[in-house]
């Protein structure tokens, strides 16, 4: 499931101002639903008269070293279905206001570092410390790192300063993903929203990317 792959059909693309008027409104909503994004590329998609009706076929998008909801992403590439929006707004200067909720499908990257910080956060340290109760034994998780084709969990034992190390793999199961001792002994299905489904979960050249699709609400 790769949207961006060159062997689809490339929809076509709208042209003139009110392509820029949206392409700006949409870049400031999305930079608000982010704390952080170094670097931005959009992408619509659709006909001219679909515009000027505020319909556009879909988005896509490529964004780099992205922080949302205090995750932090090496990078983003999305793929919207059908959306639409208030140009009526959108044209008397307000914010884009989307009028419902879209489905996107592509992929998220997070470098080891991005990890280990995500998890260090008070958002996210009871799942990062699920993960060590789960295959090392113990908690706080007090760090991780990936490895060739693995991500490699480490936490402090009771009253120890001498570091317990699991190495594991991962993969997508029943919409979530699921890390997993390489001895077999020991595996965590992450607790997943129920508006987004991973449908491939891999490790490869320093990254864990996550495939799947998202319902994305006004």
């Amino acid at each position: 499931m790769d949207p961006f792959s060159p062997s689809q059909p490339e929809p076509s693309q709208p042209s003139g101002p009110l392509l820029g008027l949206l392409s700006r409104a949409l870049e400031v909503w999305l930079r608000q639903q982010c704390s952080a994004i170094e670097r931005l590329e959009i992408q619509l998609l659709g006909s001219a008269g679909q515009l000027v009706l505020g319909r556009l076929q879909g988005v896509r998008l490529e964004a780099r070293k992205v922080v949302y909801r205090n995750l932090r992403f090496e990078r983003v590439d999305l793929a919207s279905g059908p959306i639409r929006v208030r140009m009526g707004a959108l044209l008397r200067g307000q914010s884009l206001q989307l009028e419902q909720p879209f489905a996107v499908q592509g992929s998220v990257s997070f470098s080891g570092s991005d990890l280990a910080a995500s998890l260090a956060t008070p958002q996210w340290r009871s799942l990062g410390d699920g993960l060590a109760e789960a295959l090392l034994g113990f908690t706080p998780l007090a760090g991780l790192r990936i490895e060739d084709d693995r991500l490699v969990l480490r936490a402090l034992g009771a009253g120890s300063d001498t570091p317990v190390e699991v190495v594991t793999h991962v993969e997508a199961v029943g919409g979530s993903v699921e890390v997993h001792s390489v001895d077999g002994e020991a595996h965590c299905r992450l607790p997943m929203d129920p508006a987004i489904r991973i449908e491939r979960a891999r490790i490869g050249s320093g990254l864990l990317q996550l495939q799947g699709e998202a319902r994305v609400s006004p």
